[in-house]
């Protein structure tokens, strides 16, 4: 079980009460379980109230069950395989709960990235991003796709854009040889982290590079290396990790940057969409909501 959790119990172990050491007992041998259930769900099962059960959270020093809940989940990420991941799932949600279940948790994915972000080391990274020649981003596995995302809005702010592939440790680096002051590099990943990632993010720190990292805390081996760190809610869904929280800080980000680098930020614009009917790219679909 995570041990500042577990630290955090046996501190406070001699004040509990008889219904707060069954909770406590509880946790201690199915965490996993308790990870995914509310507050209400774990006093039914331990045979104490709901009231209970938050009292227990905030008498151990978290501000309530929700951030008890997220210390667990946090050490089920970092520990479980996708295989137990996707049992924990089935066992805990009936198949006809999943919908609105994994709905929920993004909401509230979101609402917890909003309240928890630092708007100073937001705009901070946005000050840093704003001037620079050349930027890289790069991300492995699930935050590939974030990544991607970032990549292709941030090649509409600046001229020179590079997705970095890390497919392997060694293509990674070979993508980011030349990185060096004056360029930044935008680094993602969430639990599981990646290797690559913390590696590429190191080297650019190496070479003067300005590194920001967009992860789901401070311990991350990302935040290591960064000059910038942005942090989100990044919570997992049976197997699959939320990255609802991650795309809204990037769409934050990248709006951010642009409105700070509007005047060249038009003129890309203009040029592509000048292209684009030149060429055809996109098809246009006539309003005939008119017609008679």
């Amino acid at each position: 079980m995570n041990i500042q959790l577990t630290d955090r119990i046996k501190a406070n172990a001699k004040s509990f009460s008889k219904g707060q050491r069954l909770i406590a007992k509880y946790i201690e041998e199915h965490y996993d379980k308790v990870a995914f259930m509310t507050a209400s769900k774990l006093g039914s099962v331990v045979g104490v109230s709901e009231s209970t059960v938050v009292r227990f959270a905030t008498e151990i020093g978290y501000s309530g069950y929700p951030a008890l809940q997220s210390a667990m989940q946090e050490m089920i990420r970092n520990r479980m395989t996708s295989v137990q991941r996707l049992e924990m799932t089935s066992a805990n949600y009936p198949i006809e709960r999943l919908l609105d279940a994994t709905l929920d948790q993004d909401i509230d994915i979101i609402r917890r990235t909003k309240d928890t972000i630092s708007h100073e080391d937001f705009y901070k990274a946005v000050d840093a991003l704003v001037p620079v020649k050349r930027v890289y981003v790069i991300g492995a596995g699930s935050s590939l796709a974030v990544a991607s995302f970032l990549s292709h809005y941030f090649s509409l702010v600046f001229d020179s854009v590079q997705l970095i592939d890390a497919a392997s440790e060694a293509q990674a680096l070979q993508q980011i040889v030349h990185i060096g002051e004056g360029d930044a590099i935008v680094g993602i990943s969430f639990p599981r982290y990646s290797k690559r990632v913390a590696k590429s993010l190191k080297y650019a720190s190496d070479r003067g590079s300005t590194v920001v990292a967009i992860t789901d805390s401070m311990l991350s081996p990302l935040a290591e290396h960064a000059e910038h760190v942005l942090l989100a809610k990044s919570d997992m869904v049976s197997f699959v990790d939320s990255l609802v929280g991650p795309l809204a800080l990037i769409n934050a980000l990248i709006v951010t940057v642009a409105i700070r680098r509007r005047e060249q930020v038009s003129r890309n614009l203009r040029d592509l969409e000048s292209i684009w009917d030149e060429y055809g790219v996109y098809e246009k679909v006539e309003d005939k909501s008119n017609d008679k």
